[in-house]
């Protein structure tokens, strides 16, 4: 679970149906576990990069720093896209769905230009051929993984 509330954010809950909706004050509806989806997605292009999850945390120093930060559910920790890797999100713009449970963010994908781990510009490489069978998309590694995660 994540450790952080949601302040300093609006309360979801304490807007009505057409504020929340339709309203100027920013809410996300975190979920059971404090997360709330966010969708990266290249500038002008458009490609979607990577879907992740962020905690109050993460999309406060999103906000304020405006480099693209998460929070893994694996590692259970904050998670600056692209400390490690070089590969930072810069962000360009963010928006929310209409319930607010969604962020999109638009980003510039600095580095080599991978947001996936695996080294590759999104992490939507593959393709479902049917109920049992991918099929890569060709989308070349613009690093090695290998080399770069050394732990």
């Amino acid at each position: 679970m994540s450790t952080s509330t949601a302040a300093p954010f609006a309360d979801n809950l304490s807007l009505d149906h057409t504020s929340r909706e339709e309203g100027t004050t920013f809410a996300p509806k975190f979920d059971a576990h404090g997360l709330v989806i966010a969708i990266a997605q290249e500038a002008g292009s458009g490609r979607v990069l990577m879907v992740a999850h962020m905690n109050a945390e993460a999309l406060r120093l999103t906000i304020e720093t405006g480099i693209a930060h998460y929070w893994s559910r694996s590692r259970q920790s904050l998670w600056k896209k692209g400390e490690s890797s070089g590969e930072l999100q810069q962000v360009v713009e963010m928006r929310t769905d209409c319930d607010q449970d969604a962020i999109l963010i638009s980003v510039v994908q600095t580095g080599r230009g991978a947001a996936c781990h695996t080294g590759r510009k999104s992490c939507f490489y593959r393709i479902v051929e049917d109920a049992a069978t991918l099929r890569d998309a060709g989308d070349p590694r613009l690093f090695d993984p290998k080399d770069v995660y050394k732990s």
